[in-house]
């Protein structure tokens, strides 16, 4: 597949006159695409390059020019805003929506369509990649740099679930450039979008009315605030300039494995499935990436790598414990220009945070009077009444953040959780076909507050490893060995204690962290272990009582139906809800009367709520169209009865700078 991407205009929009007409006719669309002589046979007279038609569609208003020819067979009918995207042979027809997408209506490989097959179409490739993140995106980079170097040529795909390269990337974000300069070294002579230094560097202890300045911790010097969805749509663009083969809007669903157990390839959920489970009359049949190798680089709790995790027993054959998480909350607000200054960062500890819970917040100063705002609940939380949500509406009233925030307007809300079980929580990376990269395996640095660098770093190592494999013969065993003789692997280990030791209570912690960080430098003789898992921490509500939280002003608080719409988040109504019981009684029998219902108060979208049926009785109800895929249903729920599904691709949130 080409894929011609007009760098110059990768991050401009487009004037109103390069858009599509709505009025432009849809069948002279579809005639001068498919007049195009194509052959449906792999031998016949190739169709020149030049010749082949094109077309350009706008991804929230950029443009992107699409190659159609021989060898070129979309797959974008699944979803009209995704990138289209090809490979086989050419299509038969197009429809062009008003808003100036192009939606693909039916595809051909060969003279077969993919939408009337009952069987799923398989596409092969050298390396399959799950996640256009930074470990996913670093991967392919660093692979196809690699190819040049040794004139190796290898087919990478990477398949990304947001409908675009950054749609679901959410992260505070102070960014620590050391994997970029590896990867990259010429990113600031390239328009990256990474022009904020770091000015200053605070770190506050709250109370219910002061703030109490402490030494910070955090050696921000060198790094920059960033937007990390700007970041890596950048990186998409780097990417594809290499080669590499980027599908956003598909929905990785299921690993497909070989008769010997080896990871193959994944395959994408079916489109157009009703509620009920019937196919509707845009019924997409799924397909099939296969790979010789499959990096899977989901994120925090990447349900396939979790999958990956427990079947081949990594964490077990890495001997690591655990993984402990925590839910970062997030608004990027428009501040007075008297107030924004460029690169300063804050964080914060204590109030209104009680001292037995980890957590708590940070404050960046971005471009363009922007700042990122958010809050962090480790969700290890024992109080069940507790609501991070509304832990972060109450923060902002702070009279030390409060007035920074007075005048001001929120631009975008988000959510996402993040790993913090750090070196402990390392598995073996490794299982038969791939790795596990990234976020998805947890190199998170928790007193850095960072993961973006050892995320990239890695994907970087197993892109190494992985041409290793393909073009030398040697196994992924590479990667687990390279991992452990780098940097990250140095960094993880000497801020392992930093978390484990807040189990204590926030003042212990704050001690015990400390005496690590200035006195032994990450050399302790004792490596501390992480408590119990987040969901097994959740208290009995009877142990505690009722959290009375104020109600939103709508002018530094909310509520969260009105943040829900500033995260963009969209999924198709009518298809089978991607949250789903392991047991459905349990709600009613277990959480509710045990732990008053928890679910309607850790997730940050409202997703789950109990509402009385006709008898007057309280039934949880899950509104999965709200769901921002932070995954803390998945990780906090006492009974691990939810589990979360990946939906149709191009579902959940549209982050745009966060």
């Amino acid at each position: 597949m080409f894929r011609l991407l007009s760098k110059s205009h990768s991050f401009r929009k487009p004037s109103s006159s390069s858009s599509f007409s709505s009025s432009y006719s849809q069948t002279h669309i579809c005639n001068s695409i498919c007049s195009t002589s194509i052959s449906p046979n792999p031998s016949a007279s190739p169709i020149e390059h030049s010749n082949s038609p094109k077309s350009t569609h706008f991804i929230n208003g950029y443009p992107h020019i699409q190659l159609l020819g021989r060898k070129f067979c979309f797959l974008g009918s699944q979803i009209g805003s995704r990138r289209l995207f090809s490979s086989g042979y050419c299509l038969n027809c197009v429809n062009l929506r008003a808003n100036g997408f192009l939606r693909v209506q039916s595809v051909v490989a060969e003279t077969r369509s993919f939408c009337s097959e009952p069987d799923r179409e398989s596409i092969q490739y050298d390396v399959v990649i799950v996640g256009a993140g930074p470990a996913g995106l670093s991967a392919a980079i660093r692979l196809k740099q690699l190819c040049r170097e040794k004139d190796v040529d290898l087919s990478v795909c990477v398949v990304e679930k947001g409908a675009e390269v950054g749609a679901h990337i959410i992260s505070g974000n102070v960014f620590e450039p050391r994997a970029l300069n590896e990867l990259l070294p010429q990113w600031k002579e390239e328009e990256s979008p990474i022009t904020v230094p770091v000015t200053s560097d605070k770190f506050w202890f709250l109370t219910k009315d002061r703030a109490f300045s402490l030494p910070s911790p955090f050696s921000n010097k060198g790094n920059y605030v960033i937007s990390l969805s700007q970041l890596v749509r950048w990186m998409g663009v780097k990417a594809e300039e290499l080669g590499v083969e980027i599908y956003p809007g598909f929905a990785a669903s299921e690993i497909l494995y070989d008769a010997n157990d080896t990871v193959i390839g994944i395959g994408t959920n079916d489109m157009g499935v009703a509620k009920d489970g019937s196919k509707k009359e845009n019924f997409q049949r799924g397909i099939e990436l296969k790979g010789r190798v499959t990096l899977l680089a989901e994120g925090c709790r990447g349900s396939l790598s979790e999958q990956i995790m427990k079947k081949y027993n990594l964490r077990e054959k890495g001997d690591a414990q655990h993984q402990t998480y925590a839910l970062g909350i997030k608004e990027v607000w428009e501040i007075d220009e008297g107030k924004h200054d460029p690169g300063a960062v804050l964080h914060t500890l204590g109030w209104p945070l009680d001292q037995k819970t980890y957590g708590g917040s940070f404050l960046y100063h971005m471009k363009d009077r922007q700042i990122s705002i958010g809050f962090v609940v480790a969700l290890n939380y024992h109080n069940p009444f507790l609501n991070p949500y509304e832990e972060f509406q109450k923060f902002k009233h702070h009279p030390a953040i409060k007035p920074l925030l007075e005048g001001g307007t929120v631009l975008q809300y988000g959510a996402r959780t993040l790993n913090e079980g750090g070196f402990q929580s390392i598995p073996y990376p490794v299982f038969p076909g791939g790795a596990v990269i990234g976020c998805s395996a947890g190199f998170l640095n928790v007193p850095k507050i960072k993961g973006t660098h050892t995320a990239m770093k890695s994907g970087m190592l197993a892109a190494e490893a992985t041409l290793s494999v393909l073009h030398e013969g040697s196994n992924m065993e590479k990667y687990w060995d390279a991992l452990r003789s780098s940097w990250i692997w140095e960094e993880l280990y000497k801020s392992r204690n930093f978390r484990p030791a807040f189990e204590y209570g926030l003042i212990p912690g704050l001690a015990i962290s400390a005496l690590e960080h200035y006195i032994m430098k990450g050399r302790a003789p004792l490596t501390l272990k992480h408590g119990k898992p987040d969901h097994e921490a959740t208290n009995a509500a009877q142990f505690h009582s009722p959290i009375q939280y104020p109600k939103p002003d709508g002018v530094l608080s909310f509520d969260i139906p009105t943040s829900l719409h500033r995260s963009n988040t969209n999924h198709e109504h009518d298809q089978p809800a991607h949250l789903r019981l392991r047991d459905p009684k349990i709600p009613e029998l277990v959480n509710l009367p045990e732990y008053s219902g928890p679910e309607s108060r850790y997730c940050p979208a409202r997703v789950y709520e109990y509402i009385p049926d006709e008898k007057g009785q309280l039934k949880l109800q899950i509104n999965a169209q709200n769901c921002l895929h932070c995954k803390a249903c998945d990780v906090k729920d006492p009974r691990q009865n939810i589990q979360w599904t990946a939906p149709e691709g191009g579902g959940g949130p549209g982050y745009s700078i966060m």
